[in-house]
């Protein structure tokens, strides 16, 4: 990172998972700096859905460093995902064509649910847990219930819409970070992890109706199918970590689930 900024600029370590995030300062600017982000900033910027970005640079080995103004705000706590802003944006976001088209231009393929089952069925057999009774009967209700959610029409998901991805700037603006995850989808896999988490039952109507759509019987069952399969992915992430907690935590999620597939 030094050679790109010069010995002007203090590179520290930005915090995430991936440890390619970086903040970089030099009297008194601040960038965010990444590796190999997202290749999509460019429009998301433009849309005001990241904060602005500032330039890209392609290293001599490959890597694409991203450089965008740093946000001083702050995460939205998981009571303020209920605010108006946040179904706003996502159904900006969902119902942007142009950025639809530019996922498609760069070669994002739509992911269908009968790729994300045989991915989860796969590694359940890799993982040696595919016999386990939980898992056996999570994955006979994917894959007996696909059909509800085959033949939709795909968005631009983000795919991971955590509340700790939801950032607020100090001039109040809302924005929706980390887009490493992002895929053209059922918008039923973006909605249905921010219901599930977030928005009391008895407001699902009103706030999909903010959102745009109105709750059907079949809309229920698609949100189902993938709060189910992203439980799925969820253990299984955990589980090839070798962390126990969560590992544990994501069994109770599959063994509670099982309590609605009767409903289908």
């Amino acid at each position: 990172m030094e050679q790109i900024l010069g010995s002007d600029w203090l590179i520290s370590p930005a915090g995430g998972s991936s440890g390619e995030a970086y903040l970089a300062e030099s009297h008194q600017q601040k960038l965010f700096l990444k590796r190999n982000s997202s290749p999509f900033l460019a429009i998301l910027s433009a849309e005001g859905i990241v904060p602005k970005l500032v330039w890209t640079k392609r290293l001599a080995n490959g890597d694409v460093i991203t450089a965008q103004k740093w946000l001083e705000g702050r995460v939205l706590t998981k009571e303020e995902m209920k605010q108006d802003d946040v179904v706003q944006l996502i159904s900006k976001i969902h119902h942007s064509s142009e950025i639809l088209h530019l996922f498609m231009r760069m070669g994002k393929k739509p992911l269908e649910p009968w790729h994300l089952l045989v991915n989860l069925i796969e590694k359940c057999r890799k993982l040696d847990v595919i016999e386990k009774d939980d898992i056996t009967k999570t994955v006979e209700f994917l894959s007996n219930s696909i059909g509800y959610v085959e033949n939709q029409k795909k968005v631009v998901c983000h795919a991971d819409l955590n509340h700790e991805n939801w950032m607020l700037g100090e001039d109040h603006h809302l924005y929706l970070i980390d887009w490493d995850n992002a895929v053209i989808a059922d918008p039923a896999m973006d909605l249905s992890m921010l219901l599930y988490q977030y928005i009391p039952r008895e407001d699902w109507e009103s706030w999909l109706n903010q959102y745009g759509i109105e709750l059907t019987n079949n809309l229920l069952v698609r949100f189902q199918w993938y709060k189910v399969a992203q439980s799925l992915s969820y253990y299984l992430w955990h589980l090839e970590r070798n962390e126990v907690n969560e590992v544990l935590k994501w069994e109770k999620q599959l063994k509670s689930n099982q309590q609605s597939f009767i409903n289908i």
